[in-house]
């Protein structure tokens, strides 16, 4: 409580000193809670989507499969083994079959991945339902991006050609009944989804499939003949690598902003110790130890620390709730490649907002110590004197 007092009335005689350090630390912290949130709230939405659009809660693939080979998919199918059947009944897991082939939108040539999908399955987001047939019509579904780069729309018909298992190529015309809308490129671009069963007669594959995908309640199957199981560790692996790339970046802003903010702290304290050499004197001179006097300059500095915070969450929090109602806009995203929407919206973890707290309290008090051990060490006749030895 001796040093609370004189530190606190130092600060708040400061004047324009006081309020500029305030600012700086104040801008510095809102910042990177809005940085932090930003790549929080990225995480969250992509690993939320990925997993709602594509990969489930893992996934069950036959042993050729190989979703960067292109050139393995066409021979990577193989009969459901039995031991899943009920898994299967049960909707815990859903059967994808995939295929290549051409479509021929309006006389043009465009490789597609064809990809089968059972209507009633309810683990993924894709809206299965609208492939249930309707005749001897073949109906498919495509993604915002597919139409887009096909011209096509709801409605139009298409014609598509492909291999079957014996290497014959056929060609039918089939009807686009829907077009859907996800965040998840993967499961969109270039993509032709089929009804399960429509697709299995067209290639000549039933009971066949290339992979399953497991739903939450499913039952974790270890490897069965022929298919290998994937977890979310191995199937988020590039979405985690890329991830890991912006933390990266945000440790480097991260660093570059807190350093302006200690910066200014840092000039503040080497500046007051200097000008108030008589005052330091005075202190010792009255019986406090050199040892307290640098505790009391290393208290102003962080109380400093501490004032910008609390200054920066009274004008900063309006700021932050409404990036994170509102979004971020960011309309070139969508066509990235990257699981993410047109706008983003940040996230403020408070173990990130605790963390990055300390942080700054600690680094504040480390700088505000290292102008003010000098007077630890100093000779006493020279601080009666008002002389920093």
């Amino acid at each position: 409580m001796l040093l609370i007092r004189p530190a606190i009335k130092n600060i708040l005689g400061g004047g324009m000193r006081t309020w500029l350090n305030m600012a700086v630390l104040s801008f510095t912290f809102v910042l990177i809670v809005l940085y932090n949130g930003i790549t929080d709230g990225w995480v969250q939405e992509s690993r939320r989507e990925t997993i709602q659009w594509e990969t489930g809660q893992g996934q069950l693939w036959h042993s050729d499969y190989d979703r960067f080979d292109i050139f393995s998919i066409q021979e990577a199918h193989g009969v459901i083994p039995e031991k899943l059947q009920p898994a299967i009944a049960a909707h815990t897991y859903t059967p994808i079959l995939v295929s290549l082939g051409v479509i021929y939108p309006q006389g043009r040539l465009q490789n597609v991945m064809l990809k089968g999908i059972d209507p009633e399955q309810s683990i993924l987001n894709i809206p299965s339902k609208q492939l249930k047939s309707s005749g001897d019509e073949i109906v498919t579904l495509i993604g915002k991006r597919m139409a887009q780069a096909a011209k096509l729309k709801k409605g139009d018909r298409v014609m598509v050609r492909w291999r079957d298992r014996n290497g014959t190529f056929d060609a039918r015309e089939v009807l686009i009944s829907d077009v859907f809308d996800t965040k998840v490129a993967s499961v969109d671009e270039g993509q032709l989804w089929f009804n399960l069963e429509d697709l299995r007669k067209l290639t000549s594959l039933p009971d066949e499939a290339t992979y399953l995908i497991r739903s939450a309640n499913g039952p974790v199957v270890s490897d069965v003949e022929g298919w290998h199981y994937k977890d979310l560790k191995f199937l988020l692996a590039d979405l985690d690598m890329m991830l890991k790339g912006e933390r990266i970046e945000m440790a480097i802003i991260f660093t570059v902003l807190l350093s302006i903010g200690l910066l200014a702290l840092f000039d503040t304290q080497v500046l007051s110790i200097f000008r108030r050499q008589k005052e330091i004197g005075t202190y010792i001179a009255l019986g406090m130890t050199p040892r307290r006097v640098a505790g009391l300059f290393t208290l102003e500095g962080t109380s400093y620390s501490i004032l910008g915070i609390l200054f920066g969450a009274l004008w900063g929090t309006p700021i932050l709730v409404w990036f994170a109602r509102a979004g971020i806009s960011m309309p070139e995203m969508d066509n990235m490649g990257i699981a993410i929407g047109n706008a983003l919206y940040p996230v403020y973890e408070p173990s990130s907002v605790l963390l990055n707290i300390f942080i700054i309290v600690s680094l504040s008090a480390l700088i505000s110590y290292l102008p003010a051990r000098k007077i630890a060490k100093q000779n006493v006749v020279y601080a009666l004197k008002g002389k920093i030895s």
